[in-house]
């Protein structure tokens, strides 16, 4: 069994998928399976996917319809083998070729149920833009996140016999409501505090914003109560807008 299931959904991707591709063959650590479970496709995604210098009995492509990304998601974790899984979404890579290694070590070292790190946003050129705007704390609990998604899904490693299945019910922020339920089953997490994912970052409309904070809003609301969200909003409010301000100028320069 490998130690990692490194999950990659797709949807007609061929423009983002192979620095994702390239940052997994790179990899030093090669204890791991990919599962790339796309959405059927209608470009060249599939034929990269196969292209893709990884071993077959370590490479696992499905492409059929699906009912959007947590979907897939879904599908490709009842098909992992992997002891830890690690989403990795077209667009986003690994820091760098030592990634692995070093979530591996940490792993091994502590016996860590959740392994988590830093993530930078990158362009599409893969230049860097900014940090993400939270940083992963040195202590993570089920409570953590009651201060919103302190860690980016991405650099978030969970042993698979703890991670259940996305909700299905929510349509844009379902990876913040997982990672609350595998926080809410780990006995132990562990800070890699490094760059651990280099995220693409290609914006939100506002729409969709709007809708993934309400949403998120919905779940905060469910886990951590209504009132104790209320109030805790009014304190995002300045983080929110540094955030964006931050954001503007590192757009603005890259």
């Amino acid at each position: 069994m490998a130690l990692f299931t490194i999950i990659t959904p797709t949807f007609n991707a061929q423009a983002t998928l192979p620095p994702t591709l390239r940052s997994i063959e790179e990899q030093k650590c090669d204890d791991y399976e990919l599962i790339v479970m796309d959405g059927g496709s209608k470009d060249s995604t599939i034929e990269m996917a196969r292209r893709a210098h990884i071993p077959s009995e370590r490479l696992t492509i499905v492409s059929e319809r699906d009912r959007g990304l947590y979907d897939a998601m879904n599908k490709a974790m009842r098909l992992a083998q992997g002891e830890y899984l690690v989403f990795l979404n077209a667009g986003d890579t690994f820091h760098s070729p030592d990634t692995l290694s070093t979530i591996a070590h940490a792993i091994r070292e502590s016996g860590a149920d959740i392994v988590y790190g830093q993530t930078q946003l990158v362009d599409a050129d893969r230049r860097r833009i900014a940090d993400r705007h939270l940083t992963a704390p040195e202590h993570l609990d089920f409570k953590s996140f009651a201060q919103g998604m302190l860690v980016c899904h991405q650099a978030f490693i969970v042993r698979r016999t703890l991670a259940e299945e996305y909700d299905m019910s929510y349509r844009l922020s379902a990876d913040y409501e997982w990672c609350i339920r595998c926080l809410r089953k780990s006995k132990l997490n562990r800070l890699i505090d490094t760059t651990l994912i280099d995220y693409l970052y290609e914006g939100l409309s506002t729409q969709n914003r709007r809708k993934s904070l309400m949403e998120r809003f919905r779940i905060m609301c469910r886990y951590y109560g209504t009132v104790p969200t209320i109030v805790r909003h009014l304190g995002f409010i300045p983080r929110f807008l540094r955030h964006k301000t931050a954001m503007k100028q590192a757009t603005h320069h890259t």
